[in-house]
């Protein structure tokens, strides 16, 4: 069984490519997620952390990653864009979670839902990242 919170990042991202490409309201896919049969395995608390934070703060974690990668944002596939948005946003804001289960949690969802390759890319723009943002953690 999949621990809760992995569970939780994947309602995020899921949610994140609704959002993303979709369109929706933020408010209507987080209660729509809520409601699907198998979120009473995640951890609703954290889902609703990351969602939010993330949505909230999607235009300064773009900027953040930007100059990490080889294109522009609006160039990665959707889905990578959101893996790389919800894991920089984790870097960021939840310093009690390591910066290598953060990065392995979202090389995990990139092989899950990504394209074939789409992990490695992952892996390299968030340990770059986490370079910046997890300074006393890496030394």
């Amino acid at each position: 069984m999949k621990a809760s919170r992995r569970r939780s990042r994947e309602f995020a991202l899921q949610s994140l490519y609704q959002w993303r490409v979709g369109k929706n309201r933020a408010e209507d896919i987080a209660r729509q997620t809520a409601e699907a049969d198998s979120f009473a395995k995640a951890d609703s608390e954290y889902f609703a952390r990351l969602f939010n934070g993330t949505v909230a703060e999607a235009e300064s974690l773009e900027a953040e990653i930007a100059p990490l990668l080889d294109r522009r944002a609006q160039e990665l596939a959707p889905i990578e864009l959101a893996i790389l948005l919800l894991g920089a946003y984790e870097l960021k804001h939840s310093p009690e979670v390591p910066y290598r289960v953060v990065i392995n949690e979202a090389v995990e969802l990139a092989k899950a839902y990504g394209g074939t390759d789409g992990y490695k890319y992952v892996n390299g723009v968030l340990d770059k990242l986490a370079q910046r943002l997890r300074v006393a953690e890496r030394a």
